[in-house]
């Protein structure tokens, strides 16, 4: 059997990408955690962080699909052992990825207010937004040339470096967070929600400082632009652009189940933005196995092995499932013990507690559709996973809201809504791998 699919091969990849992809999540909860406890308005900062989060992570995802496809892209050469072919390439995305953040943060920074009016915020909660918000935009361009060179490392079919670069901004915004918002008595005045902001834009700062480093030091790569565009660049902007609809389309469910959340009142959208950072804090945690399938799948398929690249989706879904079962039981075991950490309000916490084993209950089911999205985008699929996303937007999530929003559910719908988003997802996913690579001729 090829070695790509070995156990140590996977886990290589997929253990390192599990540490480095929970960091940028764990500076969101870290931020909520020591917001939701501050003594002034923390039900309104909580809010105001959760909505900002929610947003951050939306326009983060979409403008970020250039790593996914700067991988897919450089692990299939890779398996071509056709890198050569693609050195050109790799500084004109990272300058794309570079102008395209400016872009991005002049029009949000100046229509904040009203972005966050679209998730029916208003007054404190509102004007926190907007303030949290003005100075975590500024990291825009620091995350996005980040995750660009994060691609490069991962289509070499390495996550170590990534992860080190990551661990330590998360070390950096932890330490941060604590001083800044907290402050420290006669030498550091309290900053509040905006000392988190700060804590934040520092920690990306120093995630690509270290970018940049090994980038130069352990890539064959480099930043020398050229003035022909390399012939691939056509295709990862498609692949990107693909993407990009794909994540619109995924970030506006999560818009919804924010707006609405709101909608109900301030302790509901509390609760919400605590779900909904676990919620994602899990999906980067099981995200680690996809990324290995990203990358390993890639380099399979520029090596025509189709045999080794249904046993690594084999193998790789009997991981992440694993994982996800492991962390459910560990919530389950802290059930009551795990919204403490981030508000010590007890109408949060009843809200919050109500709803939390939906969040539970549907992670086996996230693994088989993130296993399968990360080994969708290192073949290329983009398209197939932009249409998967429209259906189980528009003919799941959007109508099971509705209903549920209807019949008085709540929060509750709000989840369930999230279930058979994802039900949808990983089912169309898995079917349509097997038709097409289970018996494809090597």
């Amino acid at each position: 059997m090829d070695n790509s699919t070995s156990f140590k091969n996977i886990n290589r990849i997929a253990i390192p990408a599990i540490i480095a992809g929970i960091a940028e999540p764990l500076i969101s909860l870290t931020d909520i955690a020591v917001i939701g406890n501050v003594d002034e308005h923390s039900i309104e900062a909580l809010a105001a962080a959760g909505i900002v989060g929610s947003f951050l992570s939306a326009i983060i995802w979409i403008v970020a699909q250039t790593k996914t496809a700067i991988s897919a892209i450089v692990s299939q050469h890779l398996g071509a052992n056709r890198l050569h072919a693609v050195k050109t390439l790799i500084p004109q995305a990272i300058a794309f990825n570079f102008l395209f953040s400016l872009v991005i943060y002049a029009v949000t920074a100046y229509f904040a207010r009203a972005i966050f009016s679209a998730y029916n915020a208003e007054g404190l909660i509102l004007k926190y937004s907007e303030d949290y918000y003005q100075i975590r935009a500024l990291g825009y361009p620091l995350t996005l040339v980040t995750f660009a060179i994060f691609g490069v490392f991962r289509g070499l079919q390495n996550t170590l470096w990534a992860m080190k670069c990551s661990l330590t901004g998360a070390a950096v915004n932890v330490a941060l967070d604590y001083l800044l918002v907290y402050g420290v008595e006669g030498i550091i005045p309290p900053m509040h929600l905006k000392g988190a902001a700060y804590a934040s834009l520092t920690a990306q700062g120093v995630m690509l400082v270290m970018a940049f480093w090994f980038f130069f030091k352990k890539t064959p790569f480099h930043l020398k632009l050229s003035w022909n565009i390399n012939p691939r660049m056509k295709g990862l902007l498609l692949m990107a652009a693909n993407l990009f609809v794909r994540t619109a389309a995924l970030n506006f469910a999560i818009y919804l189940a924010n707006a609405y959340a709101t909608d109900y009142g301030k302790n509901y959208i509390a609760a919400q933005s605590i779900l909904m950072n676990i919620w994602l804090f899990f999906s980067f945690f099981i995200d680690g196995y996809a990324n290995a399938g990203n990358a390993i799948g890639g380099k399979l398929l520029g090596a025509k092995d189709y045999k080794n690249l249904w046993e690594l989706s084999k193998r790789i879904s009997k991981y992440a499932v694993l994982i996800a079962l492991i962390l459910m039981a560990v919530c389950a075991v802290l059930y009551n013990q795990i919204g403490l950490i981030f508000n010590k309000e007890a109408s949060v916490l009843v809200l919050f507690s109500s709803v939390f084993w939906i969040v539970l209950l549907m992670q086996p089911v996230n693994a088989i559709a993130f296993m399968f999205d990360g080994i969708f985008k290192g073949l290329g699929e983009a398209k197939y996973l932009r249409n998967v996303l429209l259906v189980a937007n528009f003919l799941g999530f959007t109508p099971a809201l509705l209903i549920s929003d209807y019949f008085g559910l709540k929060l509750y719908g709000i989840w369930i809504a999230f279930f058979v988003w994802m039900l949808i997802r990983s089912s169309t996913l898995v079917i349509y791998f097997r038709r097409k690579y289970l018996h494809k001729d090597v």
